[in-house]
């Protein structure tokens, strides 16, 4: 039985084993940095994750961006296993926006050493009508199509791609006819453009070039629901230039409240979730999850 014991105690790295050579490196370098008290699983898809978890190790740690701790929350959140297990994570997306609202080192070996001295944190989570978890956060407009911009440009300017996308884009939006609801309360209407809505968890996306919500934390028990309405070309530069500094809430035409439960409908419209474009979001109704799985977080981000 002792031996067990120890074997759960053992932290297990979840990396992709379909990740190029700069992240192999990368692994290489953090499990020498935690020594003999990590054990890497590599995992190609859904099947493979399963079976990692079916091990039974007590600490988790996700390797990866944000799409990678999205896709183990899911299966812990299937498993019904988010309360029974710690969660780390390793940053080595090309955004990695939930790292930066926990204020996790963005340099892997660094994110090891404050993952060994690292806190355990009860975090919040979203939930939608049909079983998905959201981790950071999920948007709709011109977020998500930044987000499927960016991702055209993302092998030839990594990080610098969200930007790009989002100049692109920008220019280009017209805005989308949807109706927002926060615990049951019109938040915008139909009548109006939306340029952008968003539920955010964490207080970033697109690799940080955008500030969703300078106060959001992922231990409030609150969704963060921004929406901004659309307007002419100009005001649209200017509404970018004000979420690059998170200076966009005092604006008028931009709606900031907390809630509950949120539900979005209306007209197809391209969505976002973690990083990863979805195109069927709209109709769904997503509500907070407070506290619901242990994260290893910095000792930093429970003074913050």
């Amino acid at each position: 039985m002792q031996a067990v014991a120890e074997w759960r105690r053992i932290i297990l790295v979840i990396t992709n084993s379909r990740a190029g050579t700069a992240t192999a490196e990368r692994v290489d370098a953090v499990m020498e940095r935690l020594g003999g008290r990590a054990k890497l699983s590599r995992c190609a898809g859904p099947a493979e994750l399963d079976a990692t978890l079916d091990l039974g190790h007590d600490t988790i740690v996700s390797a990866g961006g944000d799409g990678s701790l999205h896709a183990l929350a899911n299966a812990l959140h299937r498993r019904g296993e988010l309360g029974t297990r710690t969660v780390g994570l390793l940053p080595m997306g090309t955004g990695n926006d939930f790292a930066r609202a926990l204020g996790i080192p963005l340099d892997p070996v660094e994110a090891a050493d404050t993952l060994l001295r690292g806190i355990v944190r009860p975090l919040d989570l979203l939930v939608d009508d049909t079983g998905e978890v959201t981790v950071n956060a999920l948007h709709f407009g011109a977020g998500a199509d930044t987000t499927r911009e960016a991702h055209r440009w993302k092998r030839l300017l990594g990080p610098l791609s969200y930007p790009m996308g989002g100049l692109i884009t920008g220019w280009a939006a017209r805005g989308y006819r949807l109706h927002v609801e926060a615990d049951g309360a019109t938040v915008i209407g139909p009548e109006h453009h939306s340029l952008m809505v968003a539920l955010a968890n964490g207080a970033n996306i697109g690799a940080g070039t955008a500030i969703l919500d300078p106060t959001a934390r992922a231990d409030d028990g609150t969704i963060n629901v921004v929406v901004s309405r659309s307007r002419g070309r100009l005001a649209r530069v200017r509404y970018g230039l004000h979420l690059y500094r998170g200076t966009h809430r005092g604006a008028d035409d931009v709606h900031h409240v907390h809630a509950h439960t949120v539900r979005v409908t209306g007209r197809k419209t391209l969505g976002s979730i973690d990083g990863e474009v979805k195109e069927e979001l709209v109709g769904r109704t997503w509500r907070i999850l407070p506290g619901v799985w242990n994260f290893l977080v910095p000792k930093e981000y429970l003074d913050g």
